[in-house]
């Protein structure tokens, strides 16, 4: 029986979030027949991976040190196979100025951006409203700031003592439209599914998370040549940032009347969320793919060196 530990908690802003999906995966993956071992991960994981010994390492922590090369290192170091991404695209794709660059340079249209001080994007808009800021190394929506055009200055949140996200943020034009993600699987893109917060406004914490926060709609009804070229945009993102496993792509689309028409790449996402909510289990079972299905798969592709 093949001997799964799976990675979950850590002490990232996304801690609840990878509890969710630790949890979510280690039930499915004891249901499809695998020995689990559950494992909250602390600063001492080398050695209790060490004792335990697992055959494979499941990777379900979300945000810095799980998501962005970290624990890549450390599961590399200790030769134990491991799911998602390697080293390298985890660390590229965690950092959202490197990854943009990286992103544009394949032909993947991405929003213009400056990446400065918090402090500096504070007394004054760096950009003409609308933009967004956020910081460079976070997920989950964590820190994300939307400055509309009737905001005078910039948030006054940026000059907290208390601002737990880094003091490197994103200031990123704000692109109208519509909210579209696209998982790949290995080298495959699956469907296109539409999320519509359910207080009509972004995609927040709250709207990915919550029960109910969000409608999703899959597959998404836009044009069939713009499906298809986010399924092609994914998978090049996928591709050209060194991405194994599964990863999701958001999209932002401006098809409203008299809009501008233009879809843009916003990130990758690594380490998809496996929650309840999560997008990338639903686009799998449109797919096809079971959620155990799923799981198997993604265990099955581990190995070192990703």
């Amino acid at each position: 029986m093949v001997h799964v530990a799976v990675l979950m908690g850590g002490w990232s802003s996304e801690r609840p979030v990878s509890l969710s999906t630790g949890e979510a995966c280690a039930s499915e993956l004891e249901a499809s027949g695998f020995k689990v071992t559950r494992v909250d991960v602390d600063r001492s994981i080398s050695s209790t991976l060490e004792n335990l010994k697992p055959d494979v390492v499941f990777n379900g922590l979300h945000g810095p040190y799980g998501e962005d090369g970290a624990i890549q290192g450390i599961l590399e170091y200790l030769d134990i196979p491991y799911t998602h991404s390697g080293v390298m695209a985890s660390a590229l794709a965690m950092d959202k100025e490197r990854a943009k660059t990286v992103a544009r340079r394949a032909g993947i249209p991405v929003a213009e951006a400056q990446v400065m001080h918090r402090l500096d994007a504070a007394p004054k808009h760096v950009m003409k409203p609308p933009y967004v800021i956020k910081p460079v190394n976070e997920g989950s929506s964590f820190g994300v700031l939307i400055v509309g055009e009737d905001h005078s200055t910039p948030p006054q949140e940026l000059y907290s003592d208390e601002w737990p996200y880094g003091d490197t943020v994103m200031v990123e034009r704000f692109v109208h439209g519509r909210e579209l993600t696209c998982a790949v699987m290995g080298d495959v893109a699956l469907g296109v599914t539409e999320i519509q917060a359910a207080d009509g406004g972004w995609y927040d914490y709250n709207a990915k998370y919550a029960e109910g926060g969000s409608k999703h709609v899959l597959p998404a009804d836009i044009l069939p040549n713009v499906y298809q070229e986010i399924q092609t945009l994914s998978l090049k993102a996928h591709k050209a940032i060194g991405c194994r496993g599964v990863t999701r792509s958001d999209f932002r689309l401006d098809d409203r009347v008299n809009g501008t028409g233009e879809l843009i790449w916003l990130e990758v996402n690594t380490q998809p969320g496996m929650t309840p909510t999560s997008l990338l289990p639903e686009l799998a079972q449109h797919a096809g793919h079971s959620f155990g299905e799923l799981l198997t798969w993604i265990v099955e592709d581990a190995s070192c060196r990703r």
